[in-house]
């Protein structure tokens, strides 16, 4: 197969190329292939995969057409995992990358009758949040998108923009739509290696360094987890097997509450965990308060993903069954994860 990847220098990007390039040559989109490729081969290999089997095309989602040349051959699937990630990321730059980037992959891969693997998130199944923002189907001209950039962010915002609009031009056109949806991003299930733009670090970092002397939420708030190999693979069947489901959510159903996550690490950072919870209105309160997000290391944002709703997997599961996948165990991912932070300190 040929196959095409975005975001391929990114945590996750990585994983999935070491995975693919196992069996398959890869395609990388990629700014400065001269300066890029290199580096990511040898990361690819390190993982596990075959740098040598990662080929590089110039490209960049920021420009129409994402500056790939006319003449690229037509991949059998592509897999979209560039985006733009930050806290207080500027609405304007997160539409531009995260929303119109994403349409230009999509367009993409309608034209080349190409697979479309596209990444989202676990929050677009949680459809009361969505109510909440105005969200009540996959028209997205029936939503009012400043007041969804204004309540949740740019990042979220934006993500969940452009997977309304990428199922709305999917159901209007020929486009073959595997939608992924990812939760917060664990370490690998052995190693427990972690980037530090990641979310979970800042948990970990958080924790670690005396800051949370409090459990955002209540006893059944969770913060949802996938272990970034497991989700990596799950990404690289859904990109190149037959019979797969529309939607994939890639969750860990079995992710203990937060109080828990937050034990576990705590006594592998030999940290005494927190027993009482701040509801997460008032820490959203308090986190308004100019200097403070910083100093504690939490954003307003980063409390949306923080939540007691529970999800329905059922379909991941099945397809996870049919493709011999099984899922790492998640309290196992946990300790490797807190393992690792403790190591690089």
């Amino acid at each position: 197969m040929t196959l095409l990847i975005t975001g391929a220098t990114g945590f996750i990007g990585r994983h999935v190329c070491a995975r693919l390039t196992r069996s398959h040559d890869l395609y990388a989109v990629l700014r400065q292939p001269e300066t890029q490729l290199p580096t990511l081969r040898q990361q690819v290999s390190d993982l596990g995969g075959q740098g040598d089997r990662l080929h590089a095309v110039k490209g960049d989602p920021d420009l129409p057409g994402l500056g790939l040349p006319e003449d690229l051959e037509a991949p059998e699937a592509i897999i979209h995992l560039g985006a733009r990630f930050a806290w207080q990321l500027d609405p304007a730059s997160a539409h531009r990358t995260n929303v119109a980037g994403s349409l230009a992959v999509a367009e993409l891969a309608r034209r080349h009758q190409s697979r479309l693997v596209f990444v989202s998130g676990f929050m677009l199944e949680n459809h009361e949040h969505l109510r909440r923002l105005g969200i009540n189907n996959d028209d997205p001209e029936r939503v009012d998108w400043r007041r969804v950039y204004r309540l949740v962010g740019g990042y979220e915002a934006s993500k969940l923009e452009a997977a309304i609009r990428v199922r709305a031009l999917a159901s209007s056109g020929d486009l073959d739509l595997v939608e992924v949806q990812p939760a917060t991003v664990a370490g690998h299930s052995d190693t427990g290696s972690l980037d530090t733009s990641q979310p979970l670090f800042a948990l970990l970092d958080n924790l670690a360094r005396g800051r949370m002397a409090m459990i955002p939420g209540s006893p059944e708030h969770w913060l949802p987890l996938v272990a970034v190999d497991h989700l990596a693979s799950l990404m690289a069947v859904a990109a190149t097997s037959d019979g797969v489901p529309e939607r994939l959510l890639a969750l860990d159903p079995a992710t203990p509450s937060l109080k828990g996550l937050l034990a576990i690490a705590a006594d592998l950072l030999g940290r005494r965990a927190p027993q009482r919870h701040v509801p997460l209105p008032l820490l959203a309160l308090l986190l308004r308060l100019p200097g403070l997000p910083r100093l504690m290391n939490t954003w307003p944002e980063a409390l949306n993903f923080i939540q007691p709703t529970r999800f329905d997997t059922a379909i991941t599961d099945a397809f996870l069954r049919e493709q011999g996948l099984a899922r790492p165990s998640i309290e196992a991912v946990i300790v490797a994860t807190a393992r690792w932070y403790r190591q690089r300190q």
